[in-house]
């Protein structure tokens, strides 16, 4: 069962670097790379929706948000990219490439995005208003 498992988790890592390399292509829509690239942050993302260390709830988004993601992103890729994509994956896989550099850039960008979305929503809420501390004794 154990070996079953490990096979499971190296099939969903090739599936996911097969992700990754299909948003690269410009045959895919913007809106299936923008899924797909959600998914695959996701996955490699040390940073979860629900923490690993609650029991059982900790592991079920992985269990839920993975697969769901990478369900839905897969509709949306055009099929021959990707075949493509899910060959390059595969040859990755075999020669022991498959990159965690890719997917540390990938969350990092994302983070990134995501941090700049931030502040730039910060700085227009906060532009024009007198921001004021309450103090004891004024």
């Amino acid at each position: 069962m154990l070996s079953r498992w490990k096979y499971r988790v190296r099939q969903l890592k090739t599936e996911t670097y097969a992700l990754y390399l299909a948003c690269r292509d410009p045959r895919v829509p913007w809106y299936a790379k923008a899924v797909a690239g959600f998914v695959v942050a996701y996955a490699l993302s040390p940073i979860d929706l629900i923490p690993d260390f609650i029991p059982v709830l900790g592991y079920l988004d992985d269990l839920i948000i993975i697969p769901l993601g990478l369900l839905l992103a897969v509709r949306m890729i055009p099929p021959q990219v990707l075949t493509e994509a899910r060959e390059q994956a595969s040859l990755a896989a075999q020669q022991g490439r498959l990159s965690s550099r890719a997917g540390a850039a990938i969350v990092l960008v994302m983070w990134a995005i995501g941090a700049v979305i931030l502040l730039y929503f910060l700085r227009r809420w906060t532009h024009g208003r007198a921001v004021s501390l309450p103090f004891p004794g004024r």
